[in-house]
């Protein structure tokens, strides 16, 4: 199933793709319930049927839920719906901070060196 713009999972509407990368899209979506707007990150179904890759996305999620840091999206909820499963978070500017004008998920971090050893001890687990 593709994902298209103006799609709907849960109450998640889809505005437009903003990123992509080998854990999935990420898409500009609207939070009908909340009237706000998220990123929402969207596991290929390829990768949705993998049990490793389907935990490891899992993963990510309790991670980055776990963290508290201006560059890292707040992770909003960890869902499946008409067959995706998705993560639902905050949108980030350049600047780092939630809402505004979203930007690729492969830059949501800051790889400092500080950063990135914070994330490997809280079990993140990622190339570079």
């Amino acid at each position: 199933m593709t994902v298209t713009s103006g799609q709907t999972l849960l109450h998640y509407r889809l505005l437009d793709k903003i990123g992509a990368g080998g854990m999935g899209e990420v898409w500009r979506a609207v939070d009908t319930n909340l009237d706000r707007e998220v990123a929402v990150k969207i596991l290929p179904e390829g990768l949705a049927n993998d049990a490793e890759r389907l935990a490891r996305f899992e993963r990510e999620a309790k991670v980055l839920a776990a963290l508290n840091h201006p560059n890292i999206a707040t992770v909003y909820g960890f869902h499946e719906a008409g067959g995706k499963r998705f993560l639902a978070m905050g949108l980030l500017t350049q600047a780092g901070e939630e809402r505004g004008v979203p930007h690729r998920a492969a830059r949501l971090f800051r790889f400092d060196k500080r950063r990135y050893e914070t994330l490997r001890r809280k079990g993140f687990d990622f190339e570079i």
